[in-house]
Formats: C-alpha cells, structure tokens, sequence
C-alpha cells in the first residue's frame, strides 16, 4: 500500500521551499502543494512502500499500510525517529503494544570519512578506466584492461 499523508498532521515542514518528505523519497513522488502548505504523494501506485518518508516526517503525518507479514493483521506499526535510533511501535489489534528500538548508525554524525585513505584526483586518473581506489577494494594489483585495437 502507498504512504498517505494525513493533513491535519502535515505542516509542510514549515513552509520550507523543499519538505523532508520530498528530500528523502527514492522516487520523487512526495510533492507540497504551496496553496495549503500540505505535502501528498503525487503518484501512489509508484510507490516503493520503503518507509523514507515515514521515519523522517517530523510530524509523523504520513503512514503506510502495511502488509500481513509485516504489519499484523488489523494493527499499526509507527516509526518514531530519533537522532541515534528508530523507535518501532506495533499496536495489535488486541489492543497490545510492542517497542522496538533499532539504532541508525554505528558512529557519531560526521564521523566517517570515506576518502581518507584516497590520494587527490588528478586529471590522469579522470581519464583511467578504473573508478577511484577501484583495485584496493577489489584487493587486486591492477585492473585487466581492454587494449586499444587501432
């Protein structure tokens, strides 16, 4: 089932040129209409059901329904997101309900610094066949190459 937005919920991220929702969707399918200030999905039956725009809503205006095998039958899972963590909230149809506290990263925010170990570009290496750091990875000595048969 797509994300919808709730519009008593939805502020539009206040009036932002750009909504968090809007941000973080694989499939830009998230758009806010300027005249209300409401974000909606312009396009449900393009969406990927991945939850983005659930866990990042400041809101939690929008919601998804879930399928059986995640969502049980006649519940409401809810993401609370924090700055370390997503809070899962499953509320059963019973009436029962289930936290789960999953972090989101395993290192402080700015920490990771994924070209470190990486030597400057230069405009050699723009021109090689190979990505960046493409043999260290692959833990081999030097790419196989196509030769030029001219």
């Amino acid at each position: 089932m797509p994300s919808f937005i709730n519009p008593e919920k939805c502020d539009g991220c206040k009036a932002q040129d750009k909504t968090a929702c809007q941000y973080v969707c694989p499939n830009d399918l998230m758009v806010l209409d300027k005249a209300t200030n409401k974000a909606y999905n312009q396009e449900p039956d393009l969406c990927w059901e991945c939850y983005s725009c659930v866990k990042i809503c400041p809101t939690q205006a929008i919601d998804v329904r879930g399928y059986a095998d995640f969502v049980p039958l006649g519940g409401s899972v809810t993401p609370l997101r924090g700055t370390d963590s997503i809070m899962w909230t499953v509320q059963f149809r019973n009436g029962k309900i289930k936290r789960f506290k999953f972090p989101t990263r395993t290192k402080p925010e700015g920490a990771i610094q994924p070209f470190a170990d990486m030597p400057e570009p230069t405009p050699e290496g723009l021109k090689a066949q190979e990505l960046a750091g493409e043999p260290k990875w692959l833990m081999i000595e030097k790419m196989a190459r196509l030769e030029d048969k001219g």
